[in-house]
């Protein structure tokens, strides 16, 4: 297992021993960022997973590059909070993403309320259950494969015809090295991921041709709330690694960002992994 938890730290940390500095503020002008970006003012992004993580930095990154936003997760409360610290230019959708009906209604009050929808964050996911397969409890398994699956595909079936009628838009999913790999423990979570990503390659292949721009993001191992349950298992060699082996929740938030200028277009219909330097250094964050 220790050669495997050495791997997992040079995927984080860089072909060249880089170590991941102490997080940065993400209070800036979208004019200041050194990476190429399609002007996002005024556009419409929807996040889904909005309320912490990757999520809640995406939508302080987007707001502070001038986007609209409509904010998607299932605590109130944190939503609120977020709307308020990014200035208020935001819608708050309380909800439960693997509800069809009701991101069909989000979406659709958010097109109605600013004019357009033109970027849609498939960044929702759970990571329990955490289990073998024989000890895992099937209401759980089937309720990540809900959220992490179902999820994504209703904010897709939701968001098309509202971007074909505004003439295109771009569709980012969240997804994970652990589409590539099986992880002890971890069959619901690296099945999903691998679902996804066939996902997101349907996606483009039925899509790509009419003005939809998809991409998925694999972000590698974030210093996130996930990661604290991750460690708290014990389970596996991700469960191994240091705090400080993860990236801040921000770099995918600006990676993010990136993706959605042309700068990005050579990606078109595939996972962008963030544990590749010329990746980081496209999208500006070394």
């Amino acid at each position: 297992m220790s050669n495997m938890v050495d791997c997992l730290r040079h995927s984080v940390k860089g072909a060249r021993g880089w170590t991941v500095p102490p997080k940065q503020s993400t209070t800036f002008n979208s004019g200041d960022l050194e990476i190429k970006m399609m002007d996002i003012k005024g556009k419409t992004v929807v996040i889904t997973g909005a309320s912490r993580g990757i999520g809640a930095e995406a939508a302080r990154i987007f707001a502070a590059a001038g986007a609209n936003l409509a904010l998607l997760a299932r605590d109130a409360e944190r939503l609120s909070d977020l709307v308020e610290e990014t200035g208020g230019n935001a819608l708050a959708f309380a909800c439960d993403v693997s509800q069809p009906g009701v991101m069909a209604a989000a979406l659709q009050k958010t097109q109605e309320h600013f004019g357009s929808l033109d970027v849609l964050i498939n960044n929702a996911g759970v990571i329990a259950p955490i289990a073998r397969i024989e000890e895992a409890d099937p209401e759980d398994w089937g309720r990540l494969i809900d959220i992490n699956i179902k999820g994504v595909f209703n904010g897709i079936h939701a968001a098309l015809p509202l971007m074909k009628s505004g003439g295109g838009g771009t569709i980012i999913n969240i997804g994970s090295g652990a589409a590539q790999n099986p992880l002890e423990a971890w069959s619901a979570y690296c099945t999903s991921k691998a679902g996804l990503l066939m996902l997101t390659r349907a996606l483009h292949l039925e899509e790509g041709g009419n003005g939809i721009r998809v991409l998925s993001l694999s972000p590698g191992t974030v210093a996130t709330d996930m990661q604290r349950a991750i460690k708290q298992s014990g389970i596996n060699p991700v469960a191994a690694l240091d705090w400080e082996d993860h990236i801040p929740a921000d770099w995918p938030a600006r990676t993010l960002l990136w993706m959605c200028s042309q700068d990005a277009d050579e990606f078109l219909g595939t996972e962008i992994s963030l544990r590749l330097e010329h990746i980081r250094q496209r999208a500006g964050l070394i």
